[in-house]
């Protein structure tokens, strides 16, 4: 966060040297805020209609395309879920140590648990409640945590590691996936969407980051596959959530498209919306957000986001490699 006077101060014209413009006014900033407002967006326009199935969601709304409310968590218009908080909750650790660190995410995750947020996954909880007795922010390795709780909550590390080596990303990306989703599925599609969100940034092509990207992911991991049949009501499993996010992402051409398609497949879809959200805020940018849905989120929420958004991209100029 930045007080006036810090505004002021940092933007007065200096004598003899150029002044870089503040990061809210940057292209870069514009897209990472799209970014974090698009998770943001998805998941509370996906909690609506989450675990219905398409049928389902047809016929108790038609298209599911407003940002209404309601859903089993019986939420308010705007009112976001873990996917949001669970990803603040990280970049507040992360801009507290300057970096990622996984005792300081695997804290902060416990203090957002046991602040009784609106929704918590098994895993997470189960992870974290055995953090709590360990003191070990790195969860055992295990073949039945594929889920995407670790997926979900991305976002921050693909901005705090913008520019960075490769390999150090991936590290990062692992230190606060190991708290609760220690499994070598979460652990691909984590350092994927990571990948992917810094190349939109970056402002590479669609078709460039689906085959070097997704495609990958698929190579390296077949059960990624997602071009063949379509993946409706996809489950909390996280290749399922990723074969519907980017059939979603790639089949459609503007955000406001992706996110419709994406939730109104119903299943996991606070968590497709988010993480759809997500990229398609990173490749479209902010002023592809239907106006509408900026202004039904949550403003304590928006503006949560917009801060870390600015906070986290300002730390990759700290951190430059």
């Amino acid at each position: 966060m930045f007080w006036t006077g810090e505004l002021i101060a940092r933007t007065a014209p200096v004598r003899g040297r150029a002044v870089p413009p503040p990061p809210w006014l940057s292209p870069l900033f514009g897209k990472a805020s799209a970014a974090y407002l698009g998770l943001a967006i998805g998941d509370a326009l996906g909690a609506t209609v989450e675990f219905l199935t398409p049928n389902e969601i047809r016929h108790q709304h038609g298209v599911h395309r407003d940002i209404t409310g309601g859903g089993w968590l019986r939420l308010k218009a705007g009112q976001v879920t873990d996917d949001t908080t669970m990803s603040l909750a990280l970049g507040d650790a992360i801009l507290a140590r300057g970096c990622v660190e996984a005792l300081a995410a695997a804290k902060a995750f416990d203090a957002w648990m046991r602040a009784r947020p609106v929704d918590i996954g098994n895993t997470v909880r189960r992870n974290l409640i055995t953090f709590r007795g360990s003191g070990n922010p790195e969860a055992p390795p295990s073949e039945h945590d594929a889920g995407n709780g670790a997926a979900m909550r991305v976002l921050p590390v693909a901005l705090a590691c913008y520019g960075q080596a490769e390999d150090k990303t991936i590290a990062a990306s692992r230190a606060q996936a190991h708290v609760t989703h220690h499994n070598p599925h979460s652990d691909a599609a984590c350092e994927t969407l990571i990948l992917m969100v810094q190349d939109f940034l970056a402002g590479r092509d669609a078709r460039e980051v689906k085959e070097q990207r997704a495609e990958a992911l698929v190579r390296q991991h077949p059960v990624f596959a997602f071009d063949k049949k379509r993946r409706d009501h996809p489950s909390g499993y996280v290749v399922e959530t990723m074969q519907a996010v980017l059939q979603a992402l790639f089949e459609t051409n503007s955000f406001e498209e992706c996110l419709i398609d994406v939730v109104n497949r119903g299943g996991d879809a606070d968590t497709t919306g988010a993480i759809a959200g997500m990229l398609a805020g990173a490749r479209y940018g902010l002023d592809a957000i239907p106006k509408r849905w900026l202004k039904s989120i949550d403003q304590g929420i928006h503006q949560a986001c917009t801060r870390q958004a600015a906070d986290l991209i300002a730390l990759t100029r700290v951190n430059k490699p």
